[in-house]
C-alpha cells in the first residue's frame, strides 16, 4: 500500500495543476447536480418490519382519512376559572369551527371539556400526514384558534398543530472552524500550513454535501442527515489533511526535497489515513443492519462524505503542497530546530506512563469505570411535548392536559381492527381493553366502508413515555390476537426504541469484528488490535455516561444550554457507537502506526512506543482539539438531537483521546513489550502483507539508484 500511495502522491504533486482542475471540476459537477436533482428531506421515519408501522400502512390502503397528520388546540380559562363563564364557551367554539377551516385540515372535534371546566381540548386532524401538509396550513389553524384569546383564555397548541420557528443554521460550523484554525495556527504556527486543512476539509465536505442533496431527488432523506455528514466530513477531512501535512513538514525539516517529502508523507500518514478512514466508513456503512431506513441513509451518506475526505487527503492535499512550496517548511520546527533539543510535553508524558505503567493502567480503568455509572439510569426514548422546554407552546398544552385530563391524554393509542366484520370485531376489542388496568377512556370504534378494518381509540392513564405505558401497550398487543394491531406516535415510539436497543449488541459485534480483522492486518499483531477494541469499550461507556448524567439527570444542564431533561433520544446510542467507534480508532491507528513504524525499523519495544508517541502525540493532540471543536460547536443547535451528539462525541472524542489513546494505550503496550507484536506465524502468513508504516518502501528507494 505504501508504495501505491508513494506514486499516487509524487503524481499528484507533480501534475498538481491537473490534480486541481479535476477536483474543482467534480465541485461544479456537484453543485449541478444539487440544483437540477435534489428533493425535499423528510422528517416522516419509518420502521419497516414493526406493529406499528404494519398498522399505518394498513391505514394508508384501507381508511386513509384516519392516517393523517392530528394536532392538538387547548384552551384554558384563567386560575379558578371556567370556560363555560360568560362569552368563553362561544369562544372556545368559534376558535375551533375556525380552525376547521384552514387549509388541508379534515375535521376539528368537539371541544371536550375538563372535570373542573377549566380546559378544553379540540383535535384536529388533517387529510395528509404531517411531512406532507399543504404550505402554512398549521399556520392558519393557529392563526384562527388564537381569536380565543380576545376572550381571555389562554391558547395552546400540540403534536402537528405546533409550527417550528426556522432557526439559524451555521452557527455550529462556524464555532468548529474557528476553533479547528486556531488550533492548526497554534500547532504550526503558519497560516499557509493552517489554512491547507481547513481548505481541502470544506471542498470535501461542499462536495459530499451537494451529492447528499441531489440524492434526496431519488430517495427519501431525513433532514438531519446532511448536518450529520457536514459534522463528520468536517472533521476528519481537516484531521486526515493534518495527519498528512504534518508528516510533510517535519521531512522537509530534515532537509528532504519537496516532491520526495510529499510523496512520502502520503505513503506513510496516508496510510493511516486509509486505514482511519475505512474503520469509520465500516461503522457507518454498517449502520444498514438496523433496518430502519433513515438510519440507513444516514449512515451511507456520512460514509460517503469520510470517503471524499480520505480521497481529497491523498491526492488534492500534495497537490497543494505542490502549489505551496517552501512556504509549508515555515512556522514552528519540532524536529529539528532548537525546540527539538528540549524534552517536549509528550515525551515526558510517555516517559511516565513507560515507567509507571501499572498504575496508569488501573487507574486509568478506574477514572472510565466511573465516568460510566450514570449509564446504568440510562432510559430511551423519542422526543414528545413532554421533553419541549417549559416556555414552549407544546409544552404548555401538555402541561395543561395533564392538568385537565391526565397525562393518557398526550398519548392515545390507535387499534386498528382488520378482519372481516371489523364492526362487530372492534365493539369486542373496545369492551376488552376498556376492562385493562391503566386504560383511562376507549373511544367508540369506526369502520371503513368495506367494512374490513376499524379503528378503536385507547386512552392509557399514563403519559407516553412512561414504563407504565410501554406495559400496557404490550398487553393490549398479547390480549387482543393477530387481527388487532397497535399504533400512534407512542407506540411507534415504543416500537423505534425497542428495534434500536435489540440491534445495539449485534451492531457492535460486527463493527467491532470488522475494526479488529482491518486492525490485525494493519499492525501484523493480535494484542494491539484486542487493546484498541477494549479501550473503546471504555469510551463507549464514559461518553454514554457524560450523556445520562447532563441530558437525562441534568447535571450541568444549564451550561450546554439544555431547559429541559428527557430520556435519551432512542437513535444515539446506535449513531454513537458507530461514529465514535471509526474516530476512536483513527487515533489508534495514527499513534500505534508510527510505534509500528518505529518498531519495524529496529527499536525495541519500550523505545518504539516513547518514539512513536513523540512523534505522534503532538499532532493526535491538535486533531482531537480539532474534532472536539467541531462537534463542540454543535451543541449551541435547537434540535435535541444534533445537540446532544455534538456533546456525545465531543466528550467521546476528549476521553478517547487523551484518556484511553495517549495514557491507557502506551502504558499497556508498555506491559505488554515485545508481545504486543506477537502473531502466529500461521496467521501471518495468511493475513495480507500492506506496509502501513512503509518499511518495504523504505528499503526499495534505498536500493533505486539515486
Amino acid at each position: 500500500m505504501a508504495t501505491l500511495l508513494y506514486r499516487l502522491g509524487r503524481t499528484a504533486f507533480r501534475r498538481r495543476k491537473a490534480t486541481l482542475a479535476v477536483w474543482l471540476v467534480l465541485l461544479a459537477g456537484m453543485f449541478a447536480a444539487a440544483s437540477a436533482l435534489s428533493g425535499p428531506t423528510t422528517d416522516a421515519a419509518t420502521m419497516p418490519g414493526t406493529e406499528s408501522q404494519r398498522a399505518i400502512d394498513l391505514l394508508e390502503q384501507r381508511l386513509p382519512e384516519a392516517n393523517g397528520a392530528s394536532g392538538r388546540i387547548v384552551f384554558a380559562a384563567p386560575e379558578g376559572e371556567r370556560l363555560t363563564d360568560g362569552v368563553r364557551a362561544a369562544a372556545v367554539a368559534d376558535a375551533a369551527a375556525a380552525a376547521a377551516k384552514a387549509p388541508g385540515v379534515a375535521s376539528v372535534s368537539e371541544p371536550l371539556t375538563s372535570e373542573d371546566g377549566r380546559v378544553a381540548l379540540a383535535q384536529v386532524n388533517w387529510t395528509a400526514q404531517a411531512d406532507a401538509l399543504p404550505e402554512g396550513s398549521a399556520e392558519a389553524v393557529q392563526t384562527a384558534a388564537e381569536s380565543a384569546r380576545d376572550a381571555g383564555l389562554q391558547v395552546e397548541f400540540g403534536g402537528d398543530a405546533v409550527v417550528s420557528e426556522a432557526s439559524i443554521g451555521g452557527v455550529g460550523e462556524i464555532i468548529g472552524l474557528a476553533v479547528a484554525g486556531l488550533v492548526l495556527l497554534i500547532t504550526f504556527g503558519s497560516l499557509a500550513a493552517a489554512g491547507l486543512p481547513l481548505l481541502t476539509a470544506l471542498i470535501g465536505v461542499v462536495i459530499g454535501i451537494m451529492g447528499i442533496t441531489a440524492a434526496t431527488g431519488f430517495v427519501d432523506m431525513d433532514s438531519a442527515v446532511p448536518t450529520v455528514a457536514l459534522m463528520l466530513g468536517l472533521a476528519v477531512g481537516i484531521d486526515y489533511a493534518l495527519f498528512i501535512i504534518s508528516r510533510h513538514r517535519a521531512q522537509l525539516f530534515e532537509g528532504m526535497d519537496a516532491e520526495e517529502s510529499a510523496a512520502r508523507a502520503v505513503a506513510t500518514a496516508g496510510s493511516a489515513v486509509v486505514f482511519a478512514g475505512a474503520t469509520v466508513v465500516i461503522a457507518l456503512a454498517s449502520l444498514a443492519v438496523v433496518g430502519i431506513p433513515f438510519m440507513t441513509a444516514m449512515g451511507l451518506a456520512a460514509a460517503g462524505t469520510v470517503a471524499v475526505a480520505v480521497a481529497v487527503s491523498l491526492t488534492l492535499v500534495p497537490a497543494l503542497l505542490g502549489f505551496a512550496g517552501s512556504r509549508m517548511a515555515k512556522g514552528k520546527n519540532f524536529e529539528t530546530g532548537p525546540r527539538a533539543a528540549r524534552p517536549t510535553l509528550g515525551a515526558r508524558w510517555v516517559g511516565l506512563l513507560t515507567r509507571h505503567r501499572v498504575p496508569a493502567v488501573v487507574l486509568s480503568v478506574l477514572a472510565l469505570g466511573a465516568l460510566a455509572i450514570p449509564v446504568l439510569d440510562m432510559r430511551l426514548g423519542q422526543p414528545d411535548d413532554s421533553t419541549a422546554a417549559p416556555q414552549e407552546t407544546n409544552r404548555k398544552a401538555y402541561d395543561l392536559l395533564v392538568d385537565g385530563f391526565g397525562p393518557g391524554f398526550n398519548g392515545p393509542l390507535l387499534l386498528v381492527v382488520d378482519t372481516p366484520g371489523a364492526g362487530a370485531a372492534a365493539d369486542t376489542v373496545a369492551a376488552q381493553v376498556s376492562q385493562l388496568e391503566g386504560v383511562a377512556d376507549v373511544s367508540p370504534p369506526v369502520s371503513n366502508a368495506a367494512g374490513d378494518t376499524a379503528i378503536v381509540s385507547v386512552t392509557p392513564r399514563s403519559g407516553p413515555s412512561t414504563q407504565a405505558t410501554k406495559d400496557l401497550v404490550e398487553t393490549i398487543r398479547t390480549s387482543t390476537g393477530e387481527h388487532v394491531l397497535v399504533t400512534g406516535q407512542t407506540a411507534a415510539n415504543i416500537d423505534f426504541a425497542g428495534r434500536l436497543s435489540g440491534a445495539l449488541i449485534p451492531y457492535l459485534a460486527l463493527i467491532v469484528g470488522l475494526a479488529f480483522l482491518l486492525l490485525m492486518v494493519a499492525f501484523r499483531s493480535i494484542l494491539v488490535p484486542l487493546t484498541a477494541v477494549g479501550g473503546f469499550l471504555l469510551t463507549i461507556g464514559a461518553a454514554f455516561g457524560a450523556l445520562v448524567a447532563v441530558f437525562q439527570q441534568g447535571t450541568f444542564a444549564g451550561l450546554f444550554g439544555i431547559e429541559q431533561t428527557a430520556p435519551i433520544v432512542s437513535v444515539l446510542p446506535i449513531f454513537i457507537v458507530g461514529i465514535l467507534f471509526g474516530l476512536a480508532m483513527d487515533y489508534q491507528v495514527f499513534l500505534v502506526s508510527r510505534m509500528r513504524e518505529e518498531h519495524v525499523h529496529g527499536a525495541d519495544p519500550t523505545r518504539a512506543i516513547t518514539e512513536g508517541f513523540r512523534h505522534g502525540a503532538r499532532v493526535v493532540t491538535g486533531a482531537a482539539l480539532i474534532m472536539v471543536g467541531v462537534f463542540s460547536g454543535f451543541i449551541v443547535e435547537d434540535s435535541a438531537l444534533i445537540k446532544s451528539i455534538g456533546f456525545a462525541l465531543a466528550f467521546g472524542i476528549l476521553v478517547d483521546a487523551f484518556v484511553v489513546r495517549m495514557t491507557l494505550i502506551p502504558a499497556l503496550m508498555a506491559l505488554l513489550g515485545e508481545r504486543a507484536w506477537w502473531l502466529p506465524r500461521w496467521l501471518d502468513r495468511l493475513l495480507p502483507r500492506v506496509d502501513v508504516e512503509g518499511a518495504q518502501l523504505t528499503r526499495r528507494l534505498r536500493a533505486t539508484p539515486a
